[in-house]
């Protein structure tokens, strides 16, 4: 096979992101990722991919009040939510919910409206869906709240603290967009036929569900479920190695060096160590786990990525683990839009070629 999975193929031209994987960079609209987390929020973030600047007060202040606007739901998404089996998970919860909102007022060509839209209410089918499942009473948005901030409100009936939209925004931002990845490729592929929208979007979730995309720390809360009770990581992390079993949170296919989503999560979280204990322990456990992965594989490039120190947020936020993809998804969705925008502006239908690797054959007389 001369290109599994299309590794190395360039599959389009693009102003939305960069990522250089052998120096550990990551730039939104030419913008380092870590430049960009020093002071902005996720409504900041937003407008930069959507529209390619960086927003002044007026434009930040339009586009926050009008994500506000888009969060409520429709009657019959709500009765969507609730009418769905309890046994579908939220990944299919939120691809079913958002393929109802595509509605004939999603007409080709995709526009930053739409992305508004589609970027405002994944959080409040997340809210609104664990709440009912749950029994709790159900917290409708708040518009007083920022983007981060509903959300957090809306999942826990309370105001969530200023740490806890603190780390929140930073992963959220962080996880906003990360180049031609298979779910943003989905939504390219969608969208080159012209179709709407929401139908991109929908294949581009379908696609984040696989657990070879988008399989949030998990495994990394596991992992430190087990150094925790085993009270020092590197007897834990030795074993893991000599078995030839993976760390989770280490080791990234595209960046052979730190991901620089990692080191700017660690810099933000940094002031909040001693503050909480899952931080403290994230942070022992990251230096252990690289040295001994440097004396048992010195021959591969495995560092720290960026699912690492998003579990040790998930932690200490308190957020359950089947809502960990789902978020990843709700932040997603702003590069989702903004790569289908792009794909509008210059469009052809993806259609490549395979090769018949079978044997001719011919009917029997």
């Amino acid at each position: 096979m001369k290109y599994p999975g299309l590794k190395g193929v360039i599959a389009a031209e693009t102003e939305i992101s960069h990522i250089d994987g052998i120096k550990g960079e990551l730039w939104y609209r030419g913008y380092d990722v870590r430049d960009i987390l020093e002071g902005a929020t996720f409504e900041q973030a937003a407008y930069l991919l959507w529209y390619g600047v960086i927003p002044n007060d007026d434009q930040l202040a339009s586009l926050t009040a009008s994500l506000k606007e888009s969060r409520e739901l429709s009657p019959y998404m709500k009765n969507i939510i609730e009418l769905l089996p309890r046994n579908m998970s939220m990944m299919e919860v939120l691809r079913t919910v958002i393929s109802a909102e595509g509605t004939s007022d999603y007409q080709w060509e995709p526009t930053v409206e739409q992305a508004i839209r589609l970027t405002a209410i994944p959080p409040v089918i997340i809210a609104y869906r664990k709440r009912w499942l749950e029994g709790h009473e159900l917290v409708h948005p708040d518009p007083s709240l920022n983007h981060v901030e509903n959300y957090l409100y809306m999942l826990n009936g309370a105001n969530p603290t200023k740490a806890q939209v603190n780390a929140l925004e930073s992963y959220m931002i962080l996880t906003i967009e990360h180049g031609m990845n298979a779910s943003t490729f989905a939504a390219r592929v969608t969208a080159s036929t012209e179709s709407d929208m929401v139908s991109g979007i929908t294949s581009a979730i379908g696609t984040m569900k696989g657990p070879l995309h988008g399989g949030a720390p998990k495994g990394v809360i596991q992992l430190l479920d087990v150094i925790q009770a085993a009270g020092s990581p590197v007897p834990v992390l030795q074993k893991k190695v000599a078995n030839g079993e993976k760390l989770m949170g280490f080791g990234h296919r595209i960046y052979k060096t730190y991901d620089p989503r990692a080191l700017a999560l660690k810099k933000r979280l940094l002031p909040f160590m001693g503050k909480d204990p899952w931080l403290d322990l994230a942070i022992e456990v990251e230096e252990a786990a690289i040295k001994v992965l440097q004396e048992w594989k010195p021959n591969r490039a495995l560092y720290t990525n960026v699912e690492f120190y998003a579990a040790a947020i998930m932690k200490a936020i308190d957020m359950d683990q089947e809502l960990f993809t789902p978020t990843f998804t709700a932040s997603r969705m702003v590069g989702w839009t903004a790569h289908i925008i792009e794909q509008a502006q210059n469009n052809i239908i993806f259609r490549p070629e395979s090769d018949f690797i079978g044997t001719p054959r011919k009917l029997p007389q």
